[in-house]
């Protein structure tokens, strides 16, 4: 017997049920999709498996945070417009505020004693939830020669011509393309996404399969194109009244950023590094292990690390907090804005997108292209890490080497490793060994 179907829930009751995804979603995009499959598919009966891993595909598609997006695409597809405000506004805002709060911390007594020593711990156990992710991606990527020729080629680009992120993510598509086009089997595009691409079929027993209406395709259009210049208006402001001010590089740069986020956080993060500590010299590449440390430990998005880049930079140009508050809030603005604009302008076409097997292959070459981006982000960590001044840190790599066994040989998990080594690195400090 087919179990009744969930009555469907007004905005409010779907803004309890959002507020409720966003304080449970630790552990980085994996363990936030697992949540929302748990209190959307399995709880709620909004949607069904097919449906969701459709939308969830649909994201991959595009450069942002995935787990964000598919939340904002899920809360269209309820209540539109409103819906995706909603459910993806407060995916967002507890990380914001919590990586906001923690970043003044930093700021004023980030080099003191007791929470100089968690810093370091947290360092360490960063360097292992990288190398963890790369493997993870990487087995899910490497599926034939031609793309494990892609990623080794992409960490050679690098780390050894420095070559920019966008392009070794434009050239890898490219060839991914090419690739496919020439009938080439290693760029069939297969095992690229988190399900199989597929006709959609409404799921029955479902808030959503017995929905007979057609989302709000106008007013999709209408919003997405209010979000891009929600997003570019201010952007090109800052460029013309102060140009050459950290401002006006904060909004270009992460403008930039949200534009080539293909591949998750920890891809971008190697971009980040290359150019907020080589270029503008925001901050040390220590710092920018502390600040992937802060945003493992805090709900929402791990991209969410950009605020504590945007407040350093900010902060550290206009000597005040107050300064700092302003330049993660554009920080912020500037790296989700594009999200929401993407979600709906590219909502209405979602199955055209999804049937296009030369896009899949495309894409299929960026994730092999950003296994190799993420191997160069785990050697330069750990360089930095374990090698300070070119000399090692037998301290260092000590913990270093904990976190590895226990995330890779015991499987612990992300919290139980950050809490650990943030313990141990205190210990440490305050015994005067580190």
């Amino acid at each position: 017997m087919t179990p009744e179907t969930p009555h469907f829930p007004t905005l409010a009751q779907a803004t309890r049920v959002w507020a409720r995804i966003a304080a449970l979603s630790f552990g980085g995009p994996a363990g936030q999709i697992a949540v929302m499959h748990r209190i959307l598919v399995e709880e709620r009966r909004w949607l069904g498996d097919d449906r969701f891993l459709h939308a969830l595909n649909f994201c991959m598609l595009l450069p942002g945070p995935e787990a964000m997006q598919l939340a904002t695409y899920v809360g269209w597809l309820m209540h539109g417009v409103r819906g995706a405000l909603i459910a993806g506004g407060l995916f967002i805002l507890p990380g914001a505020l919590a990586i906001l709060g923690l970043s003044i911390v930093y700021a004023l007594w980030g080099g003191v004693g007791i929470v100089a020593g968690l810093f370091f711990g947290l360092k360490a156990a960063v360097l292992a939830i990288v190398v963890q992710a790369l493997i993870r991606i990487g087995r899910r990527a490497i599926r034939s020669r031609a793309m494990a020729v892609i990623a080794v080629l992409s960490l050679l680009a690098i780390a050894v011509l420095g070559a920019p992120f966008p392009l070794i993510v434009a050239a890898a598509a490219l060839a991914g393309w090419l690739g496919h086009r020439a009938g080439i089997s290693g760029f069939s595009g297969a095992g690229g996404g988190h399900g199989t691409a597929g006709a959609h079929v409404p799921d029955a027993g479902t808030v959503l399969g017995a929905l007979d209406r057609a989302p709000d395709r106008r007013g999709a259009l209408r919003a997405g194109i209010a979000a891009l210049a929600l997003w570019l208006v201010p952007v090109a402001a800052l460029a013309l009244a102060l140009p050459g001010s950290v401002w006006a590089e904060i909004a270009l740069f992460f403008s930039k950023l949200a534009v080539v986020t293909f591949g998750g956080a920890y891809a971008v993060l190697a971009y980040v590094a290359q150019e907020a500590v080589g270029r503008y010299g925001w901050l040390a590449p220590g710092e920018m292990l502390d600040g992937l440390g802060l945003a493992e430990t805090t709900p929402g998005p791990l991209i969410m690390v950009v605020q504590f880049v945007g407040f350093l930079a900010a902060f550290r140009e206009g000597g005040s907090l107050a300064a700092g508050i302003a330049g993660a809030a554009l920080t912020t603005w500037v790296t989700f804005a594009p999200c929401f604009a993407w979600i709906f302008l590219g909502a209405p076409w979602i199955e055209r997108l999804r049937a296009n097997r030369g896009l899949a292959a495309a894409l299929a070459a960026v994730t092999a292209a950003v296994v190799g981006v993420i191997a160069n982000l785990a050697l330069w960590f750990g360089w930095h890490f374990v090698m300070p001044g070119g000399r090692p840190d037998p301290w260092a790599l000590a913990l270093a080497g904990l976190a590895l066994g226990l995330v890779l040989g015991l499987r612990w998990g992300v919290m139980s490793v950050l809490a650990l080594c943030a313990a141990l690195g205190a210990g440490l400090r305050l015994a005067g060994l580190a």
